[in-house]
């Protein structure tokens, strides 16, 4: 860890936009700041940020995907059996879980959150059949659904993946809101939470949390039935989120936006990227942990953008097709959908990213990656974190 601006900050190199945005964050009020060795630019608030406020609360901060999130299970499957016939299997999730965009599920899917009191509100009420419409869909970007062995040759699940459109819609619903109030500042929109905007604001916020969590429940228990297998152990948690938070003994709102809540004992799931292992890792108390907020990353981080992996119009991009496939190939992964803009070549390689943070976790399981689905490369996703 270092201190630049007054900031702690993990990671290197620390990229001075990111370190920039994160200090713009002071001019709205924000008392407190981390910045996790995953990050990169991101809207307003970079990713891997971490900015805590009093009475404040940043709709921009928390991002358009609100409560985008990863979930681990293990189940009881035979590793032998599972990587004997990872091809189908991961045919059969590619076919019947829905990867893309403005997509409904494919199976209907009811859920007791629907029946919330929060639907009532403006930003909400016009979205709720949309939003049972899309439950359990997963997108696209750097979204995906994971079939992983860990160390002891157990398989695992993981998905990563957030609110969709409810999300999004209620992100900009607020954000426009912080706009006619003149509460935007470098890109950073923000509300008070002693104001009726900010308390709605939040009240939407949880909902489209406990809708991410349902989702991704339900892609969970989807792909287990797939397999053939149980779920016997769960990780679960999301970023892109605010929590109301007690640090030093003063209670703040703490925002992350792609960082991941790390306190002591608290069990995370971290991917990598569809040719490089994930993790299953516990927070610690440290002083270093006190620092962060007791937060950590939510990935790998980038180390190019899309437009460079890709190539723009007419030109040709740093991340061939053929280079993917290879990377993918010898690591023995099964990839179904996907595009060199998610390639192993545009991340950190994890496990050095976590050096950076081993003052404040702790390494439980390695999981390789088996198979990994995603959305094809003619996806857009204006949802992904």
């Amino acid at each position: 860890m270092q201190y630049l601006e007054n900031i702690p900050c993990w990671g290197n190199p620390v990229f001075p936009e990111a370190l920039t945005q994160l200090d713009n964050a002071r001019e709205t009020g924000a008392e407190r700041l981390a910045l996790m060795a995953d990050h990169h630019v991101g809207y307003g608030v970079p990713i891997g940020g971490v900015v805590a406020y009093r009475h404040r609360i940043s709709p921009s901060g928390v991002g358009y995907d609100i409560a985008c999130g990863n979930k681990a299970v293990r189940l009881d499957c035979d590793e032998r059996k599972v990587k004997a016939k990872i091809n189908p299997l991961m045919d059969e999730i590619f076919k019947k879980l829905s990867f893309g965009m403005g997509l409904n599920n494919n199976e209907v899917v009811e859920h007791e959150l629907f029946d919330d009191d929060a639907w009532r509100l403006p930003a909400l009420k016009s979205r709720r059949q949309k939003a049972q419409n899309q439950l359990g869909t997963i997108g696209g970007g750097n979204h995906y659904v994971d079939v992983f062995g860990d160390e002891l040759d157990r398989i695992w699940v993981g998905v990563h993946f957030g609110s969709r459109g409810l999300g999004h819609g209620i992100a900009q619903h607020y954000m426009d809101i912080a706009a006619a109030e003149g509460q935007v500042s470098n890109g950073i929109s923000w509300l008070s939470t002693e104001k009726d905007s900010g308390r709605e604001y939040i009240e939407a916020m949880e909902l489209a949390g406990r809708y991410a969590y349902a989702g991704r429940d339900w892609v969970c228990a989807r792909v287990a039935k797939i397999l053939g297998g149980t779920i016997v152990e769960e990780v679960h948690n999301h970023h892109n989120f605010a929590w109301r938070e007690t640090h030093g003994g003063e209670e703040f709102w703490v925002v992350r936006k792609g960082a991941t809540p790390a306190f002591p004992g608290q069990l995370g799931f971290v991917g990598g990227s569809m040719g490089d292992d994930s993790v299953i890792l516990e927070g610690v108390d440290s002083p270093e942990s006190r620092e962060a907020l007791y937060s950590t990353v939510h990935g790998a981080g980038r180390v190019m953008s899309r437009t460079a992996a890709k190539g723009k119009r007419g030109e040709a991009g740093r991340v061939t097709k053929e280079m993917m496939s290879k990377w993918v190939k010898d690591r023995g992964v099964v990839v179904r959908g996907g595009d060199v803009d998610e390639a192993p070549h545009v991340y950190k390689r994890l496990h050095r990213v976590l050096e950076h943070h081993s003052e404040t976790i702790r390494i439980r399981h390695t999981l390789r990656p088996l198979g990994v689905a995603m959305a094809g490369a003619d996806v857009k996703d204006p949802f992904k974190d």
